[in-house]
């Protein structure tokens, strides 16, 4: 009766997700697809997903942007378009911090990863895409994914020119984010 039971209830759970998409708008326009690695990193891909199902994740910039490292957004909290841009990047969501999922999937171009404080365990909202290889964060930040399609669009986003990759200006902004199984 319980394997039965067992049965039932994963067929009633939900799906994990398995991707991101991700309109931006600015200086980069298209679609962004990310590949998420529930299988890597389970409680950040469960975060990210329902974040993005809320639709918090819309309207947010990308608000620290390191030519030749990565581009980094998610502060839901403090980063939508329209918000004071000078506190961009210090919050991040309703929901509660994430403890450090370290593996052995190295930050190659196009590996997204999760940002936090100097805490290993206070990632929450805010992500990054890597443009370049960056093995020194390998073993320090959680991998949640890599990006599939789109890299062009992710070379395109607004870079960054204030004071450690802060976007000075109007940032480019994922204007709409879908979680996709």
């Amino acid at each position: 009766m319980y394997k039965l039971a067992a049965a039932f209830a994963l067929l009633a759970s939900p799906a994990l997700a398995t991707g991101l998409e991700i309109d931006v708008e600015g200086e980069a326009n298209g679609t962004i697809v990310i590949d998420l690695f529930e299988d890597v990193a389970p409680l950040h891909v469960e975060q990210i997903a329902k974040i993005a199902n809320d639709g918090s994740y819309d309207g947010v910039v990308f608000h620290r942007v390191i030519d030749g490292f990565m581009a980094q957004t998610g502060d839901v909290e403090n980063g939508v378009m329209g918000m004071d841009m000078t506190r961009a990047g210090t919050g991040g969501s309703e929901y509660g911090n994430i403890p450090a999922e370290f593996s052995d999937v190295p930050f190659e171009r196009g590996v997204v990863g999760m940002a936090r404080a100097q805490n290993p365990n206070s990632a929450n909202s805010q992500f990054f895409i890597m443009f370049e290889p960056g093995y020194f964060l390998n073993g320090q930040y959680t991998v949640v994914g890599e990006v599939v399609e789109g890299m062009d669009i992710v070379d395109a986003i607004k870079r960054g020119t204030g004071a450690n990759g802060a976007v000075i200006g109007r940032p480019d902004m994922m204007a709409a984010v879908r979680v996709t199984e």
